[in-house]
């Protein structure tokens, strides 16, 4: 028995080895492959600091760095049947759901709530692409409903984040029911006169594209999104061509018409703020939070 290889060597490592780092502290930026720290990560709003890559957030992060303070009020949205067709592919779709619930902590793919954005009162949407790949199921369009019914009662524009993989195919034809549902949300407030503002952040595909996330009066996406109905690899196996550079990309889409703006994540607040507020003819926002400056009184001449 060698005592120095059996005794002493595992001695020495146990004392000197560096201690295991758990993964969750870091992320790999799917466009550098830079190792970012979860902490800045989450101060840079889920933005690469190395390569300025946009990646994924969800409906609470976006919504805390969204109203003020980051202080909002969830809207309840009514729960639909829990599986309307009794679907099963390699697993049963209450088990999908229940796994989807617990990776992510929210009850489904869409978050829906109201506050104050730059002191303007808003009413919000946002879809989690962590949940499902943010597939549009009757929960979707059931929380569409309730955000433009929530903002035709308190007559206040509603934005909308989405971020979805299309239909959802657990539920079949009652999935791309929703796509006239929804459309028909979005012209309740067009009958109300209150804006329907979209940011489309990446990736927005297959139905959603096809109906609420392309009827907006206003189309905002986060730089380099794909936007799309069928993915570009369909479209390459189906004409056998090679589509031209960042083809479905947000600042591809810019530039051929399909949307007014392709905003940074940081700035997307103001842009928004400064949108509202032109459409529904309230005064421009005002830089900083410091009360209105004290009306000057006129001095009396000075006496000849």
């Amino acid at each position: 028995m060698n005592w120095i290889t059996n005794y002493v060597r595992p001695r020495i490592n146990s004392l000197f080895s560096r201690r295991e780092v758990p993964e969750n502290l870091w992320t790999k930026c799917p466009e550098c492959g830079t190792m970012l720290f979860h902490r800045e990560l989450a101060e840079n709003l889920n933005v690469c600091t190395s390569c300025d890559h946009h990646l994924q957030i969800t409906p609470r992060d976006r919504f805390k760095a969204l109203f003020d303070g980051g202080v909002y009020t969830e809207i309840k949205v009514p729960e639909p049947l829990a599986d309307p067709l009794q679907f099963r592919d390699q697993k049963k779709y209450p088990e999908r759901m229940k796994a989807a619930q617990k990776a992510t902590g929210e009850k489904e793919a869409m978050l829906v709530a109201e506050g104050e954005m730059g002191r303007t009162p808003i009413v919000a949407v946002a879809q989690d692409f962590s949940f499902m790949g943010g597939s549009m199921g009757m929960y979707v369009g059931n929380a569409i409903i309730a955000a433009a019914e929530r903002a035709v009662a308190l007559k206040r524009p509603l934005v909308l984040f989405s971020a979805a993989g299309g239909a959802r195919m657990q539920e079949g034809i009652l999935s791309l029911m929703q796509m006239p549902r929804t459309t028909v949300a979005v012209e309740m407030l067009r009958e109300a006169h209150l804006p329907y503002i979209v940011v489309l952040t990446h990736p927005t595909t297959g139905g959603v594209t096809a109906s609420y996330a392309m009827l907006g009066d206003v189309q905002i996406a986060e730089p380099n999104a794909l936007i799309c109905f069928a993915g570009p690899r369909v479209i390459e196996q189906t004409i056998r061509e090679k589509l031209p550079e960042g083809f479905q990309r947000a600042e591809y889409l810019l530039e051929h018409g399909m949307l007014d703006r392709v905003t940074h994540r940081k700035d997307l607040k103001q842009e928004l703020v400064r949108v509202l507020r032109m459409l529904t003819r309230q005064s421009p926002p005002v830089a900083g939070d410091l009360p209105a400056p004290k009306p000057v009184e006129p001095q009396p001449a000075p006496a000849t």
